[in-house]
């Protein structure tokens, strides 16, 4: 028999509103709280950095957005939005119909999800809850921090957690730092290319993040040093020949001279050291009587990063997964989440659950996998976990055209940093993925036509 339950979302990004949109459309009371003003979570351009540029100092001032003010998708649009709800080019002020646009335009993407499902009514702003806790009879209590100070509190049936990844910042360990002189930042406060002008720099890690940062320092910064743990050796002989870049290994130490020694035996004076490391989870606020914890950034015990099986149903997580397309895992996801919740999809027992989690934690380190890669899918992954979900809950598997289009972006994007976002070479993939939109949305064969005449 259905159920209806009463459902704390906490965080209004991307996650949490088509979380609040999948709980309400299977009949559950939301309440959504957002300590901003805005929805949009990470989407949400600020100019100011946190008074630490490395991030780690717990007493900073916070900035939750860690986007550049440059930054575009390194992910088409046509991959990007919810099944139902396709991230196609809108007319009006200030929209951007590229095909991998600017975040302004992603932001306004949430927004319009928001108006057109009307997930606005659901959202508290200026609500930061401060603690989430199990009570008595499987109650959940909220506590939350008013815009006018005040603390409050209200009971919940479950509660699922959308804070975002990518305001913690996780930062290299590097023999010998605290008596190096040099500045460190990291790329959840960097903004423009400004600030390292005329600076030799050594960029940690060659991810989404650092090859945006390389591309916009090259011209700009005296020297580039790239720390790259993996390195493609035809790639690196490429940028180095065209730009002022030079790849290397792991940083053996750093000296108080100010010079960096790096793992092939160079030594470089440095001015800068730029970590773009990634984030760790954050959940302040969680208190599970141990029962999930964040070890070296493995959430977990979590049955498919989602439900902790000693907690569950009452307690979830949407959007853990990195190197993802995140919102149609947030909609399988919370779908999944919402089915549960309601009834209409039953969990294995605890012991089904944890069971499953120490064969998947034991596959990774078979694979030689650390654990702060636990909840890394990648493009490879995604589609088998997605279709997994997908079966679970009842709904269409991932189209075949998205899995290809994202291998193809994939492979095209590395060897092509400064093109690929203009330049592309899958217009049938594009044309396939148009012909699903119009299933949701007469006017996209118009807007598939113009982005095929763009290419």
């Amino acid at each position: 028999m259905p159920h209806s339950s009463r459902v704390a979302v906490i965080g209004a990004g991307a996650g949490g509103l088509v979380s609040a949109r999948e709980l309400s459309r299977e009949g559950h009371h939301v309440v959504v709280f957002e300590r901003n003003t805005q929805i949009g979570g990470a989407w949400v351009y600020s100019p100011e950095i946190e008074s630490d540029p490395l991030g780690v100092d717990p007493d900073r001032t916070r900035i939750h957005s860690s986007l550049f003010k440059s930054l575009r998708t390194n992910i088409p649009r046509e991959l990007m939005g919810v099944r139902d709800f396709p991230f196609v080019p809108r007319e009006g002020e200030d929209r951007d119909p590229r095909r991998f646009p600017s975040h302004p335009e992603v932001l306004k993407y949430l927004e319009d999800f928001a108006n057109e499902f009307g997930v606005y009514k659901f959202v508290r702003f200026g609500t930061e809850v401060v603690f989430a806790g199990l009570e008595e009879l499987g109650k959940w209590r909220i506590e939350f921090r008013c815009e006018n100070g005040d603390v409050d509190y209200e009971i919940f049936d479950a509660v699922v957690v959308c804070v975002g990844n990518y305001s913690q910042p996780r930062v290299a360990e590097i023999p010998g730092i605290d008596g190096w002189p040099g500045e460190q930042v990291h790329s959840h406060n960097y903004r423009d290319p400004e600030p390292f002008r005329g600076k030799v720099v050594v960029l940690i890690g060659y991810s989404s993040s650092g090859t945006d940062i390389s591309q916009e320092l090259i011209g700009v910064a005296k020297e580039i040093h790239i720390v790259w743990r993996s390195p493609k050796r035809e790639l690196l002989d490429r940028e180095s020949i065209i730009s002022n870049v030079s790849f290397h290994p792991m940083i053996e130490s750093v000296c108080k001279d100010g010079t960096v020694v790096f793992q092939d035996g160079c030594v470089v004076s440095a001015d800068v050291i730029l970590h773009c490391t990634g984030y760790n989870y954050h959940f302040p606020f969680l208190e599970t009587n141990g029962n999930v914890t964040v070890d070296d950034n493995r959430v977990g015990p979590l049955y498919k990063h989602v439900f902790p099986p000693a907690l569950a149903p009452g307690l979830s997580f949407v959007g853990l997964p990195f190197k993802v397309i995140p919102f149609p895992l947030f909609e399988l996801q919370s779908n999944w989440v919402a089915g549960v919740l309601s009834n209409r999809i039953a969990l294995p027992s605890k012991e089904e659950m944890l069971a499953d989690v120490k064969a998947f934690y034991e596959d990774l380190e078979a694979l030689g996998k650390p654990k702060h890669r636990t909840h890394l899918l990648g493009d490879y992954m995604m589609p088998a976990y997605c279709n997994w979900v997908a079966t679970t809950c009842g709904c269409p598997p991932y189209e075949e055209w998205r899995k290809e289009m994202n291998i193809s972006v994939h492979l095209y994007r590395l060897p092509n940093l400064k093109t690929y976002r203009d330049d592309w070479h899958d217009d049938e993939l594009i044309r396939q993925a148009y012909e699903e939109f119009s299933k949701y949305n007469t006017n996209v064969r118009s807007q598939n036509n113009s982005n095929l005449n763009a290419s």
